[in-house]
């Protein structure tokens, strides 16, 4: 492993290594960081695929993508990840194979009152951003083991750090605040990706599980992409003493597109942004100890199991 660290040029965000031949995934690439993921891996040379619930914005991220990478392989399939049953035909619209990598990146974040649900009868923001992604991950699960080293990357949050999840609360149905229960469900997914990484190795499976998060990431500090996101010079202006201690979502995706492309990257790793875990180039960085907690990620995957009727015993066995 060392004499495979000294050949292997630095990690540069600027000059990716090629991917020609992969496909990957990427939930809610039409928007946000989702994009951002999306623009850098089709650079590649790789087949990269936006999940994405509204097909005029897919449309128009692609639109700024192709323009961007000349060339680009890039698509869009419709998901909706608040709706657990139609999930399963996800995997026929990809019309692939395999995949050798999906980032876990949609999700909604209510900022205020009042609770909001799925049509699954789930509390709208732990229903998309965990349970939904959950029972997706069962479904690429043979796309992913038939590739030859699949991995499941999975967008936390920052935010996540200071949380903690009441297991008896998983929706928030005695007590919702928005800000906090997005925090939670962020929490719910960095959960998720470890205990499935924990799994995975324990079944001897070629499939990976990478958690990550962005850092502070602000629209502000975030280079236009018309049509999906303009910023203009005032925006620009107001947010120039943040850049100090944040950055944009351009740089909040360096740490997905790193787990997804980096062979030195390993399972039930934790990646974010090398400065304060919020600015920076991506880096390693210790699991916080709340996450290494075996326990409350087993209970929460159980109860994920019940709450989605999803099977994840067939994911990890």
């Amino acid at each position: 492993m060392s004499s495979t660290s000294f050949s292997t040029p630095p990690w540069n965000v600027n000059r990716l290594p090629g991917a020609d031949g992969r496909v990957f995934m990427v939930t809610g690439g039409n928007a946000g960081i989702g994009y951002f993921v999306a623009e850098q891996l089709s650079v590649t040379g790789a087949t990269v695929v936006l999940g994405s619930r509204n097909p005029a914005r897919a449309e128009g991220a692609l639109a700024s993508i192709r323009a961007r990478v000349p060339g680009s392989r890039v698509r869009a399939v419709r998901l909706d990840l608040a709706d657990l049953s139609s999930l399963e035909t996800v995997v026929e619209s990809l019309e692939t194979e395999r995949l050798d990598a999906v980032v876990h990146n949609a999700g909604v974040a209510l900022d205020d009152p009042p609770r909001q649900e799925t049509g699954d009868g789930h509390e709208l923001m732990f229903g998309t951003n965990h349970l939904g992604h959950f029972a997706l991950t069962r479904w690429l699960m043979p796309l992913l083991s038939a590739a030859p080293a699949g991995r499941v990357v999975t967008m936390g949050s920052f935010a996540a750090k200071s949380e903690r999840l009441d297991l008896d609360d998983l929706q928030s149905q005695k007590d919702y605040k928005a800000k906090r229960t997005y925090g939670r469900s962020k929490l719910a997914q960095m959960y998720f990706s470890v205990e499935l990484d924990r799994r995975l190795r324990a079944a001897g499976s070629t499939v990976e599980s990478v958690v990550v998060h962005p850092g502070g990431a602000l629209d502000s500090l975030t280079p236009s992409r018309p049509p999906v996101h303009v910023r203009t010079a005032s925006a620009r202006l107001r947010a120039a003493p943040a850049a100090l201690l944040v950055q944009g979502k351009h740089a909040g995706a360096w740490p997905a597109v790193r787990a997804v492309l980096d062979p030195a990257v390993r399972g039930g790793q934790l990646w974010g942004p090398r400065v304060f875990g919020l600015r920076g180039e991506p880096r390693n960085e210790p699991v916080w100890d709340h996450l290494a907690d075996l326990s409350v990620a087993a209970r929460l995957w159980d109860a994920s199991c019940d709450l989605t009727g999803t099977d994840l015993g067939a994911v990890s066995g």
